[in-house]
């Protein structure tokens, strides 16, 4: 089963499993009304939970709300998933969660916790940040009349070959937390941001955004990095490439 199936990693990872000719079911709180083997829950309240699980054997948790509610949901799935017995659950997290004192990752680092505490057979997989939140936050930017750009690096990796990886953990046993997984290569935020505009065909002053407080600060260390584990392939410019309509 997939949780967060219909996101942009959830399609890539169920679209995987299937063409191997696993039966799949999926989980979320808008499935899509044309996959029969769909479940309409939402985390949140767990209703309709442990129907979903019964038979499980591997469990992907890919679903996160970064407003809010994670926790809750996790609380919900590790209870369902101990009562049906499922024998590996899978959960996707990001590299910093234990470094970066932001909200959403300190949720995240939790749910680690909550998951490696628990009765279950677990692995967790840490990535870098996706290609595509790189992309939407140049978007943003770039709607602005000068483009502002955060004054740190980044290893942005492509959420399909992030799919490729959780699909091998799904045939594997469970492993605890594994390697952490990270873009090709690690770039200064301003020339991911002029390599956006020139996908796009725009031109703007861009100018550095420097911010005070912790958060800032361990973005600026590299918090968030994975140096030692450059496994992608795809960098920034090639995805854009090959989205980016001309």
């Amino acid at each position: 089963m997939v949780t967060g199936a219909t996101g942009a990693l959830g399609t890539h990872v169920t679209d995987l499993l299937r063409q191997g000719q696993d039966h799949v079911r999926t989980l979320s709180r808008h499935p899509d009304p044309t996959d029969p083997h769909a479940h309409t829950v939402d985390l949140r309240n767990g209703a309709g939970l442990h129907r979903a699980l019964d038979g499980v054997h591997t469990l992907l948790h890919l679903a996160s709300t970064p407003t809010g509610g994670d926790l809750q949901a996790a609380t919900h799935l590790i209870g369902a998933a101990r009562t049906a017995r499922v024998h590996h659950l899978i959960y996707i997290s990001i590299v910093g969660v234990d470094r970066i004192p932001l909200g959403y990752y300190k949720t995240k680092h939790t749910v680690e916790q909550a998951l490696q505490a628990s009765d279950l057979g677990v692995t967790i997989l840490r990535t870098t940040q996706f290609h595509t939140l790189i992309e939407g936050l140049c978007q943003r930017m770039a709607r602005l009349p000068a483009m502002p750009y955060p004054d740190v690096d980044a290893q942005p990796i492509d959420p399909a070959e992030v799919a490729l990886r959780l699909a091998r953990l799904a045939q594997e046993e469970p492993a605890g937390r594994v390697h952490d997984l990270g873009g090709p290569h690690i770039e200064p935020f301003a020339d991911l941001a002029h390599t956006y505009l020139q996908a796009h065909r725009m031109h703007k002053h861009r100018w550095p955004l420097r911010a005070p407080g912790r958060i800032f600060a361990a973005y600026r260390r590299g918090a968030h990095l994975a140096p030692d584990h450059p496994v992608g392939r795809t960098t920034f410019a090639q995805y854009l490439h090959n989205t980016t309509r001309p």
